[in-house]
């Protein structure tokens, strides 16, 4: 049986460094319309990605982890921003449990973590090559609000990966 735990922000599980390769077979085709981001997913020739290890940005914030038994199948990491947003800085889910709810109950604990902390919202980034999380993060609520073309060259100077930000505005809070 699953169970969601809460990890320090500082605890990396080193399960995570195996597990960070998927298969690309479309990438996000993005349109600017009247001032909107709207994209098409595009098929490509398939080819691997692997993220690199991550590296947390905050100390103020918080990992969950999905265990299956004893064994760690999914992290997130979710801190305060500098500007005020909830920022999901890692989702890594092992690869014989994608596709199975893990994710999106993930994003969910997130979403329900800014709105405990009282902020404005919640943001992330991604790639126009990771399509399943594009799609996961938009059926979650989150909207495309921008991107950076340039974003990534610094790690290849060839890229063509496009880096896409998404945020969900937390819902107004009752004033006591």
């Amino acid at each position: 049986m699953n169970r969601i735990a809460e990890l320090p922000i500082g605890q990396a599980t080193e399960w995570s460094a195996r597990d960070r390769t998927f298969t690309v077979e479309c990438e996000l085709k993005l349109h600017l319309v009247n001032g909107a981001l709207s994209y098409e997913p595009v098929a490509v020739a398939p080819y691997e990605k692997t993220y690199p290890s991550w590296q947390r940005l905050s100390a103020e914030g918080v990992s969950f982890a999905v265990y299956l038994g004893d064994r760690v199948v999914a992290e997130i990491a979710v801190s305060k921003g500098w500007n005020g947003y909830a920022h999901i800085e890692n989702l890594i889910v092992a690869q014989e449990s994608r596709r199975q709810g893990v994710a999106r109950a993930l994003v969910e604990r997130a979403v329900a973590w800014a709105e405990s902390q009282l902020l404005p919202g919640i943001m992330l980034e991604t790639q126009s090559n990771n399509v399943s999380a594009c799609k996961l993060y938009e059926s979650c609520g989150f909207q495309l609000r921008g991107f950076d073309s340039g974003l990534y060259r610094g790690l290849n100077p060839h890229s063509e990966e496009v880096a896409l930000f998404w945020y969900r505005q937390t819902p107004e809070q009752p004033v006591p």
